[in-house]
């Protein structure tokens, strides 16, 4: 029996590479206006990273990472996001002594333990920014706004975008034992889940998806009523920001996201779909993070676009016919093996010149070469036989039209639009 690949992965092959091709290239084009510069980082850390990083008590910690021990007895984890990554590696070489701020920018995999359903995968693909050094305001307004021209520049429609303060640690504080004196109220009326929550992290239960619970919640004292002067004349420096940018947005007070090093501003755009899968991306600041783990009292902000969901609501939507760029692709068939060398000579001087060139390696025959060509959607073929070779001419038949010509090496560049 042949071996698949394992639950939760997926692979890339065939007409969906173009698909992602075509979303990686507007996303990295962006990012050189917007003057961001890229970073790699492993795809698996110290287990403690995210512990610290992320928070012991957040879904992904306490159920989702995938973490082993290896060879060396060290406890290693495959990254479920990329920012705790990205700050140690700012950390580690000492980016605090750059020019700041720094300005990043990451495409790769991610891991989480989760079950498997539409737009959600164990390995997925996330985009993500991470700007650190910059407590501005305008910076939050700049991130937005940014975050929303890379889904307009790919055509998504529906576009909504959320946004929050979830406060500081000056503030968070004092709504936390305001909140937690609300829902003592109805502590045997919140599920297992949210009931264990309750001491170690009770803003975690404005996530839950329980209907009794957000019942419960939706009465309760949102954060955004009890910011501190800070936050507040922060958040509204932002949707100051929006405004004059002309970046439409709703205030979704109940909104904490799901990771502990969030500090006021956080974010999610979702784009229409029904469902928990409809979010495409989301992020907010993270001020306390660099000290966290182990650096200077930086402040940070950033997000991440799950690709695999950006790609399901571009297929959705039908906005890959227009976007994807396919190069004009020729086949040059030999009548015989005869002609073989000239063919791949010609092949390689198309080549040379930018044209997509291909030619037979499969001996086949001239009619099997031209179903080839119409297989693999060739827009050209090119015949080479014996009166060609002698003459220096070619036979270039245009597979769309049927238009069929000869001519010299010359005029056949011209028509295949070489470079």
């Amino acid at each position: 029996m042949a071996i698949k690949g394992p639950k939760g992965t997926h692979d890339i092959i065939f007409n969906d590479i173009n698909k992602w091709h075509t979303i990686e290239s507007k996303l990295t084009d962006l990012m050189e206006v917007y003057d961001y510069q890229e970073i790699r980082t492993p795809i698996f850390e110290s287990t403690e990273l995210f512990l610290r990083g992320v928070g012991d008590t957040t879904d992904i910690v306490d159920k989702e990472m995938y973490t082993f021990q290896d060879k060396g007895d060290r406890s290693i984890t495959l990254r479920p996001e990329g920012t705790a990554s990205v700050a140690r590696a700012f950390i580690e070489h000492s980016g605090f002594n750059e020019v700041l701020p720094s300005k990043f920018y990451y495409i790769g995999p991610m891991f989480r333990y989760s079950r498997p359903q539409t737009g959600r995968f164990r390995q997925f693909h996330q985009f993500g920014v991470e700007v650190i050094g910059s407590i501005n305001p305008y910076l939050d307004g700049e991130v937005l706004e940014m975050m929303m021209k890379i889904f307009t520049s790919l055509g998504i429609k529906n576009l909504n975008l959320e946004i929050n303060s979830v406060g500081c640690p000056k503030c968070r504080p004092l709504h936390k034992e305001i909140l937690k004196d609300y829902l003592k109220l109805y502590f045997n009326e919140l599920c297992p889940t949210c009931q264990g929550r309750y001491e170690k992290n009770p803003l975690r239960i404005f996530d839950c998806k329980n209907t009794k619970c957000q019942e419960i919640i939706n009465n309760g004292p949102y954060i955004t009523d009890n910011l501190c002067n800070e936050c507040n004349e922060h958040f509204e420096e932002v949707k100051k920001y929006l405004a004059m940018s002309k970046v439409e947005y709703v205030l979704n007070k109940k909104m904490v996201r799901g990771l502990d090093y969030y500090t006021k501003t956080a974010f999610e755009i979702t784009a229409g779909r029904e469902g928990a899968q409809s979010s495409i991306g989301g992020g907010g600041r993270y001020d306390g993070l660099i000290e966290e783990l182990g650096g200077p009292s930086l402040p940070g902000i950033g997000f991440a676009i799950g690709l695999e969901r950006v790609v399901l609501t571009m297929e959705e939507q039908s906005l890959f016919d227009n976007l994807i760029r396919i190069r004009k692709k020729v086949y040059v068939a030999n009548v015989s093996e005869d002609n073989i060398d000239a063919a791949v000579k010609l092949v390689q001087n198309l080549r040379n010149l930018g044209i997509v060139a291909i030619y037979d390696i499969m001996t086949r025959k001239l009619k099997g070469q031209f179903k080839y060509a119409n297989k693999i959607n060739a827009d050209y073929v090119i015949t080479i036989g014996d009166d060609e070779v002698k003459n220096n001419v070619y036979q270039l038949k245009n597979m769309n039209t049927g238009e069929q010509i000869v001519c010299s090496y010359d005029e056949l560049i011209k028509n295949l639009g070489g470079e």
